[in-house]
């Protein structure tokens, strides 16, 4: 009975491979998302100052189904990411533009 419980275990364990290129990741600090009627798409850039405009490094296409699922999973490990070491803390920032950093104030 026991060795049967371990059979069904390891048969319903999910296994995922990865590429070393693919686990090394790309750093995103801005993320761009749009949708239609049936996908989402979320853009991942980075921007950095003195940088020309972000370029895309990865995109990602899922139903609304699997948004929602990753919206849910996201609040989830945030919570517990919180519970573990602290409120994360956003910076009251005023209104801005599209540029991430600001403009710069010309002076004359």
């Amino acid at each position: 009975m026991e060795e049967n419980k371990n059979n069904q275990q390891q048969q319903n364990q999910f296994q995922m491979g990865i590429s070393p290129e693919v686990a090394e990741g790309i750093y995103s600090n801005l993320a761009l998302i749009t949708h239609s009627n049936s996908d989402f798409i979320l853009d991942f850039a980075c921007a950095l100052p003195g940088m020309p405009a972000p370029q895309i490094k990865s995109r990602v296409i899922m139903a609304p189904e699997h948004a929602k699922r990753l919206l849910q999973a996201l609040q989830s490990n945030v919570y517990n990411y919180e519970q573990a070491f602290g409120k994360i803390k956003l910076a009251d920032e005023p209104e801005r533009t599209i540029a991430p950093f600001g403009t710069p104030k010309g002076e004359a």
